[in-house]
């Protein structure tokens, strides 16, 4: 792949604030004129929205640890295929609402699959694309839950146990320790606005 865009990543547990991170960094990236695309993992596509019903619906209980990762792997494919290598070819940014570490943490760590099994099978995205920057909003998951349980409605990533979002967490932190140069942790408890300028500084801080 012929790249001139640069792919950024952000990444977290359920209710780090990465929704409202996101929503100023495209009023970053818009006021700098900047060509970015931002989209999220699993969705963003036609096919990707379908399989991310499916994979949040509170109804699909029966759904197996092994179909679960998966579903998340045809889902990234097809947004690296459709949407991300594209705009990276034509020197678009593309800011990324979740991507594979995010399999790693839930499925790997969290429901046991390991995180081999994990790349073997987002292997047709990861040949293609890995993000140059992946920003991680760093918030212990009882935290994180208190905030999401202010919410009317959870899906069913969400609805799991405490202790489940706490091997997601772990997955995360140990991804932190393996890839200390893409993987950047930011203290999500502080304040929104303080928050927002360790992800400028670290933004900034690229070679662009």
């Amino acid at each position: 792949m012929n790249k001139k865009g640069k792919f950024i990543t952000i990444e977290g547990t359920d209710g780090s604030g990465k929704s409202t991170q996101l929503e100023l960094l495209k009023k970053y990236f818009a006021d700098k004129k900047t060509d970015t695309v931002f989209v999220r993992d699993p969705g963003s596509t036609q096919i990707g929205e379908k399989i991310r019903y499916l994979i949040l619906d509170t109804q699909n209980t029966a759904m197996s640890d092994e179909t679960e990762a998966l579903l998340y792997a045809a889902c990234r494919i097809q947004l690296v295929n459709e949407v991300i290598v594209p705009a990276l070819e034509r020197g678009t940014n593309v800011i990324c609402d979740r991507f594979v570490d995010s399999s790693i943490a839930y499925q790997g760590f969290a429901r046991g699959l390991g995180k081999e099994k994990i790349e073997l099978i987002n292997s047709f995205a990861l040949e293609k694309c890995m993000p140059d920057l992946t920003v991680f909003f760093n918030l212990p998951p009882e935290k994180g839950m208190l905030r999401k349980n202010n919410q009317k409605e959870l899906d069913r990533i969400e609805k799991e146990s405490i202790n489940f979002h706490k091997k997601v967490y772990n997955g995360y932190l140990s991804l932190l320790n393996a890839y200390p140069q893409r993987i950047h942790s930011i203290d999500a408890s502080l304040s929104v606005e303080e928050v927002f300028n360790s992800v400028k500084n670290i933004i900034e801080a690229m070679r662009w």
